[in-house]
């Protein structure tokens, strides 16, 4: 099994800033893409930030320019460091990754976090 540990979240004042870490852990052969999702109440989750295993990014046009995501093939972890935060950004944000769990075996199992609550707020 694959585990997937969030840290991080927390209250911020709008114009704030946070940084979430994501951690994985167990039977990893390797890791292809590496996602943010976030979901607030009554909506659909969105994604947030994707990055390949190249180190290729995607954002979310409202996060564009102000939220970075990056990764540690080394650790087995990402970061979402979120600048310039909005109320809008309030949400339960969730770590996602692509796991490898054997070389043999190519296929690609998605793996979620338990997420970690944002508030953005004054």
């Amino acid at each position: 099994q694959v585990q997937l540990v969030e840290s991080g979240g927390g209250l911020v004042q709008p114009g704030g800033s946070l940084r979430l870490s994501c951690a994985a852990s167990g039977s990893i052969f390797n890791i292809r893409d590496m996602n943010w999702y976030r979901q607030a109440p009554g909506k659909q989750r969105e994604l947030v930030a994707a990055i390949s295993s190249g180190g290729t990014t995607k954002y979310a046009d409202s996060v564009k320019g102000r939220f970075t995501i990056s990764r540690d093939n080394a650790k087995n972890t990402m970061s979402l460091q979120m600048n310039s935060l909005k109320p809008e950004d309030t949400a339960v944000y969730y770590c996602n990754m692509g796991v490898l769990i054997s070389q043999r075996d190519g296929y690609e199992y998605s793996y979620w976090g338990q997420g970690t609550q944002v508030t953005v707020s004054s």
